[in-house]
C-alpha cells in the first residue's frame, strides 16, 4: 500500500545530509558515497509507486492512497505494512549499500597498494 515511502523518507534524509556535511567529511568513504544510497533508496522507491499505481493502490486525487480514502482499518493495515515491509525494504538497502562501499572502499586501496609497472 505505501511500503515505497519509507524508502523514499531515507532517500530524502540521505540526500540532505549528503548537502548538509562539510566538505571535509568526504573524507570518509560512507559520506563521500553517501550519493548512492540515495539514488537506490530513490530508485527503489520510484519502481515500487509504479507497482502501486498499476494495482490501484495510489490514486491522483487526494488523499491519493486508497488505504486513506476506504477508512481507519485499511488505514491501519497501510501503517502495519509501512512499519514492517518499509523498514524491512530500507534496512536490506542499507546494508547492500554498506557492502557496496566497503568492498568498492577495499578495492581501492588495494589498487593503490600495488605498484604500477610500466607497459
Amino acid at each position: 500500500m505505501a511500503c515505497f515511502t519509507v524508502p523514499l523518507a531515507t532517500a530524502v534524509v540521505a540526500s540532505a545530509a549528503k548537502t548538509a556535511l562539510p566538505a571535509s567529511a568526504q573524507k570518509n568513504p560512507f559520506v563521500a558515497k553517501l550519493g548512492w544510497l540515495g539514488k537506490m533508496m530513490f530508485g527503489g522507491s520510484f519502481l515500487l509507486a509504479i507497482e502501486h499505481v498499476y494495482h490501484g493502490e495510489i490514486i491522483f486525487t487526494p488523499p491519493f492512497l486508497t488505504a486513506v480514502k476506504e477508512g481507519p482499518e485499511a488505514t491501519s493495515d497501510m501503517l502495519h505494512e509501512m512499519a514492517t515491509r518499509g523498514v524491512a525494504m530500507a534496512v536490506l538497502l542499507g546494508v547492500v549499500w554498506v557492502a557496496m562501499v566497503g568492498i568498492s572502499t577495499w578495492l581501492e586501496r588495494s589498487k593503490a597498494a600495488v605498484p604500477q609497472q610500466e607497459a
